[in-house]
């Protein structure tokens, strides 16, 4: 199986709701690292899994969505805890429909609010 990753940074802010989790219910900032992970059985006729620069491409459109904006305010957070699971979650689901070749199976999202807490979130690609 082959896989190619590619990060990306960017900023967002959001307020926990559902719990009493101190300074972290207050609109507060996170810088966060996205890695998308796109995996496959095959290359294509130029030896790709996929293209890099389409993997870059589709990454900056989902980031514009979310850098510099409060999670809360967005469609998909209403009335949801912004959690970093979720945010995984949604990522991955945005990103599943941005990027396409035959040569891809699975699809997965990690993604850092600090330097030493991360979520993901996989999922099969057809």
């Amino acid at each position: 199986m082959y896989s190619v990753s590619v990060q990306r940074k960017f900023i967002a802010q959001h307020a926990l709701i559902g719990g009493d989790w101190g300074a972290e219910n207050d609109v507060h900032a996170h810088a966060y690292v996205l890695e998308l992970t796109l995996s496959g059985p095959r290359l294509d006729q130029h030896g790709y899994l996929v293209d890099i620069l389409d993997i870059e491409r589709a990454l900056d459109a989902q980031i514009a969505r979310y850098a510099n904006r409060v999670l809360n305010d967005l469609p998909e957070f209403a009335g949801l805890n912004p959690s970093l699971e979720r945010f995984a979650r949604f990522l991955c689901e945005r990103l599943a429909g941005a990027i396409r070749a035959d040569t891809l199976s699975a699809m997965t999202v990690k993604l850092w609010e600090n330097d030493i807490a991360w979520a993901a979130y996989a999922q099969p690609l057809n």
